[in-house]
């Protein structure tokens, strides 16, 4: 395996794209399948919930409830380690402290005008369908992060769907770490299915007002079909990171740290952007030592790092670090972690990132656990307009106004004027012809 170096400023227009690009792009193929799929579950709801999982997760769940059962739960807490337990406590603790700080009641009601007055009323969503995937391993990291802003907005019916296991069961930790979050009402449903179940509904699994979620390339076609009908949320598909990196970095915990998204699959991106020439040429010849000794079981993490890096991974050369930052803001990276001198000063030039780690320390691992900052973050370039995922993801806020007759006097005419300008007569007969009684 080798890893590919790009001087950007020599570049076509097009190989630097290509360089930009990410497997969402690609999402195109696959949507006339989930369309079928998104179809099949509207029409047969549990039914073809278990056909789907029989055929893609290898489950006979026939005889099983899709729900899972408080027993499960309880089994969980007794099978799980108490390192895992202790890591679990640990990290939802850390998301909660930094989640609590976001809750607001909205903006209090200020006066525009005397007798004019206008505030944001904040209240939680009624319900919400939270997706974690389980296809390359088992993932109660997502769940909490997902789960812990959730429960502190209020939303009164929260669903996890997830898939199960070929024996139908769901992971111990995702189980124990639901309950530590406070959410007990679990589906075993995953891929694009799951995403057509929390849309539409089924006899198992409630319809909910938003899906908010990470998922593979089928479950972020399964979104933008039922994007109509509900709130699909932060658009969180396969991983990506930039590390943007100075001669000062040293090049083999930059090895390192290229190596931790580009494992989570195939479709992920990983690249450095970097001045330095010795670093990109140290960095490409430490990778594939690392990406050798990786095991392949049980999961095939060795080759999703070896198709990552011959498709979606690499080491671009910029001119600077002024250029660097303008190619991760041109990509807007999902994870972006600052390996240089002197990060806060970088950090000024950096406007498109989910995240922004600083400095060496900041390791992706430890913002991806229990940082306390949200792990799900926008991916596919959406992180030029969307945000981490937050307490605000599930609230709504609703404007408040109450005008006194002073300020209905102000305000009649400027409004009839406007109103007449743009043609609407009923807006202006409304306020013309108010003082008017039927008798």
């Amino acid at each position: 395996m080798t890893v590919s170096i790009y001087t950007w400023s020599e570049l076509s227009d097009e190989r630097r794209r290509a360089l930009l690009a990410r497997s969402e792009t690609d999402i195109g193929a696959v949507l006339p399948a989930v369309q079928r799929i998104v179809d099949d579950v509207r029409a047969r709801g549990d039914a073809a919930l278990r056909d789907y999982a029989e055929r893609f997760d290898g489950a006979d769940l026939s005889s099983t409830a899709l729900t899972v059962s408080q027993a499960e739960f309880d089994r969980a807490d007794e099978r799980l380690g108490a390192a895992v337990k202790s890591a679990l406590q640990f990290a939802v603790e850390n998301v909660r402290r930094y989640h609590e700080i976001q809750l607001t009641p909205g903006m209090p009601m200020q006066e525009i005008r005397s007798g004019l007055w206008a505030g944001e009323r904040t209240t939680p969503l009624q319900s919400a369908g939270l997706y974690v995937p389980r296809g390359r391993g088992s993932f109660p990291s997502m769940l909490y992060m997902l789960a812990v802003p959730a429960v502190l907005a209020g939303v009164r019916t929260v669903v996890i769907a997830t898939p199960p296991a070929a024996d139908g069961t769901i992971d111990d930790a995702c189980l124990y770490a639901a309950r530590l979050c406070g959410v007990e009402r679990v589906v075993r449903c995953g891929g694009g299915q799951a995403i057509a179940a929390l849309a539409y509904g089924t006899e198992s699994v409630p319809a909910v007002a938003k899906i908010v979620g990470p998922g593979s390339v089928y479950v972020a076609a399964a979104k933008r079909i039922v994007a109509g009908t509900v709130d699909t949320g932060v658009p969180a598909g396969p991983s990506e990171s930039i590390i943007l990196a100075d001669a000062t970095a040293d090049p083999w915990k930059v090895s390192l740290d290229l190596l931790i998204e580009a494992e989570h699959g195939s479709d992920s991106s990983a690249l450095l952007v970097t001045p330095s020439r010795p670093l990109a040429e140290a960095v490409a010849e430490i990778v594939p030592e690392l990406v050798a000794t990786t095991p392949d079981e049980p999961e095939p993490r060795r080759s999703f790092l070896c198709d990552v890096f011959s498709s979606y991974g690499g080491i671009i050369l910029a001119d600077d670090i002024g250029h660097a930052a303008e190619i991760v803001n041109q990509f807007a990276t999902e994870h972006l972690q600052l390996q240089v001198a002197e990060p806060y000063d970088v950090l000024g030039l950096i406007h498109n990132a989910g995240e922004i780690l600083l400095g060496e320390h900041s390791v992706f691992s430890l913002a991806n656990y229990a940082a306390g900052a949200n792990a799900i973050l926008p991916t596919g370039g959406n992180a030029r307009s969307w945000s981490p995922v937050s307490v605000h993801d599930f609230q709504k806020r609703s404007s408040v106004v109450h005008i006194t007759p002073h300020g209905y006097r102000q305000m009649r005419d400027h409004v009839i004027a406007l109103a007449d300008y743009e043609g609407f007569y009923s807006h202006a007969q409304a306020l013309r012809r108010r003082d008017e009684s039927l008798s």
